[in-house]
């Protein structure tokens, strides 16, 4: 009787993981996170909410969601990502309204970043407004003394 030796099956490779920590630093996967506006399974319920969630598409590399995500108003036509930058960390430093019952709000924070070694900051002190019932990025302003 013939021996037989054992081969490792062949098994499909598995997908690729999502990322398990949400980029915006709140302590949720991705997918349950930001992830699910992203997707349009959910929408931001506070302006601190959508900011954390651009934050995350700029992480990683949503522009659809960042123009969906913009007022009309202000939205350029496209969004030109850096794919070299590299999005680190998300600190909220404070903010005005921009909760569930309110129509406009700010949301000022920094946002860590790398780029060919180097590492940079934003500064920003962004306003944010109901557009047809749904929180909207309209613009903001951006300390140039940071980083």
């Amino acid at each position: 009787m013939a021996r037989r030796t054992s081969r490792p099956r062949r098994t499909a490779a598995a997908a690729p993981a999502a990322p398990q920590e949400c980029p915006c630093g709140l302590p949720a996967s991705y997918a349950d996170c930001c992830g699910r506006l992203h997707r349009g399974e959910a929408a931001a319920a506070t302006a601190e909410q959508l900011m954390r969630s651009r934050y995350s598409a700029f992480a990683v590399g949503d522009e659809a969601y960042l123009l969906r995500s913009w007022h009309p108003r202000t939205r350029p036509p496209r969004v030109d990502l850096d794919p070299r930058l590299r999005w680190l960390r998300l600190e909220v430093v404070g903010g005005s309204d921009g909760g569930p019952f309110h129509s406009e709000g700010t949301v000022e924070f920094r946002a860590y970043c790398s780029q060919g070694g180097q590492g940079g900051e934003l500064h920003e002190n962004s306003r944010f407004v109901r557009h047809e019932g749904a929180w909207v990025y309209l613009d903001g302003v951006v300390d140039e003394d940071a980083g």
